[in-house]
């Protein structure tokens, strides 16, 4: 049996990073890849790219991580809600002054996907879809055909990606799968503090199992040291309550539902 962890959207959020690291560290997991966003939303990009380098993960680049490397002028998230994009921006200056030349460096020649062979099994990593790296791939606007198409258009067994912050998977017929890692930098909107990322087992037949794994970390102290950072108190609610109060607009009436239901 081989597992692969995956993680996206790290969010300048180091104390949720060191938890995961941890957790998947005690679950010996053979291989750790984070599928992109190293900054936005937290405070502090810098550790985390620290951290990651450190622990050799491998990771993608996401369209945060392109913007950063290159110096834009934002994040490229796709989002089309003013208030959204007025969220995103301040998050985004926030990062761009926060990361050094050596980071902006090493986001800059991170690879947009990646290709890996397990146990026979193509599996392809990417952030937003294989075929855009803002694309939002949402459980409930996603058809079985779609992720079939995606799967023999873009030669994979397993995909694999995040951007959208919310966790979910769909096997498909012939042993394949599609899965969102979701985010480690917030909460899934689901009313918990703790974070989820995603761990996959596969054996000789494919993937046997694909396990959404949460994971508590010191939210608290996150939220005080986004307080002396003067971020937004929206992000610091979130951070607190496990609800977003940002970057909403785009999410589907059933993913929102779902959420109000669990209120």
């Amino acid at each position: 049996m081989t597992t692969l962890a995956l993680f996206g959207g790290v969010y300048s959020n180091p104390f949720a990073l060191r938890a995961v690291l941890a957790d998947s560290a005690a679950r010996k997991d053979q291989k750790l890849w984070c599928l992109g966003d190293l900054g936005g939303f937290g405070p502090d990009p810098e550790t985390c790219a620290e951290l990651l380098r450190a622990e050799a993960v491998d990771m993608l680049q996401g369209n945060y991580d392109h913007s950063i490397g290159h110096s834009l002028g934002d994040c490229a998230c796709g989002y089309t809600d003013p208030r959204d994009n007025h969220f995103a921006q301040v998050s985004y200056d926030f990062t761009n002054a926060c990361v050094s030349e050596s980071t902006r460096e090493w986001l800059r020649g991170l690879p947009p996907q990646a290709r890996l062979t397990i146990e026979g099994r193509r599996v392809l990593l990417c952030h937003g879809s294989p075929r855009r790296v803002n694309e939002f791939l949402w459980n409930s606007t996603c058809s079985d055909a779609f992720l079939e198409w995606l799967c023999d258009e873009y030669e994979a067994d397993v995909i694999a990606c995040t951007h959208t912050g919310l966790h979910w998977s769909r096997a498909l017929p012939g042993g394949r799968c599609v899965v969102n890692v979701g985010a480690i930098g917030r909460p899934a909107h689901d009313g918990r503090t703790s974070v989820w990322y995603a761990g996959l087992a596969f054996g000789p037949g494919g993937v046997a199992r694909v396990d959404f794994r949460e994971v508590a970390y010191d939210h608290e102290a996150l939220a005080a040291q986004m307080e002396e950072e003067k971020l937004p108190p929206e992000f610091i609610e979130t951070i607190r309550t496990g609800w977003w109060t940002t970057c909403l607009e785009n999410v589907p009436a059933k993913e929102r539902m779902r959420a109000m239901a669990a209120k």
